[in-house]
């Protein structure tokens, strides 16, 4: 397995290299080629303060978001209200569902009228409606575990990309070292929009609601200012 120092300095070899050829066509294209051109077999390598580094990669352009965290929100019942209250049939289905992409600047829309809204307050954000009225919320405590649950140490790398499919060229350019959960930066990247809010409920065989993946979405390019340390490598 490689050390740290040598994956550094293999990293600092790629980037002089400028744009490279895909090893693989489609959207891993971007993370299986750094593996191959710094010789790494597996995900994980040691860090430069013993802890283990996870190794993940992004195109800088990347026009799709990606899941930062994912977490029912409080109450319990929440996701109960909500879909019950502002669930939707879509054409084609008998079954209710509510998924709808919310922002900390201005109401959403739901079926032509205005939705909800993410409010960041001292303790927790809250999904309010027009009149302001809480419906739920995701407290410190909740979000921290399920960042700390899915994220430790990472060595980020992004590349800038031209082409497309098994042309597609690579330009690793800027890495990152990235650790820890800050609430306080969170909050600040929510008020901005850099985080979204996406609510995806849907309905059980039973009847229950069921949630497909309500959380926090981010751009890959902003991925790096979601964690508390931050350190530039290359």
């Amino acid at each position: 397995m490689l050390e740290y120092t040598e994956v550094l300095a293999k990293l600092k070899e790629v980037e002089k290299m400028k744009f490279i050829k895909t090893h693989r066509s489609g959207p891993t294209g971007v993370g299986k080629t750094l593996e191959d051109l710094l010789g790494i077999e597996e995900n994980n390598i040691p860090g430069p303060n013993a802890h283990m580094l996870e190794l993940k990669s992004t195109r800088k352009n990347a026009n799709s978001m990606v899941t930062l965290l994912t977490k029912s929100p409080l109450p319990r019942s929440a996701n109960s209200t909500l879909l019950k209250n502002y669930g939707y049939i879509p054409s084609g289905s008998d079954k209710k569902k509510l998924h709808t992409t919310v922002t900390a600047l201005d109401f959403n829309k739901l079926g032509g009228h205005r939705g909800f809204k993410v409010n960041v307050v001292q303790d927790r954000i809250n999904l309010i409606i027009p009149d302001n009225s809480i419906v739920c919320y995701w407290n410190e405590p909740i979000l921290r575990v399920s960042f700390e649950k899915k994220y430790h140490n990472m060595l980020y790398v992004k590349a800038e990309n031209k082409g497309k499919g098994v042309n597609e060229e690579f330009w690793y350019n800027e890495a990152w070292l990235l650790e820890g959960f800050g609430f306080n930066n969170f909050k600040k990247l929510v008020k901005k929009d850099i985080i979204l809010v996406d609510i995806r409920i849907g309905r059980n065989p039973d009847g229950s609601a069921h949630d497909h993946g309500t959380g926090f979405r981010t751009f890959p390019q902003n991925f790096d200012l979601c964690f508390e340390k931050r350190e530039r490598i290359l």
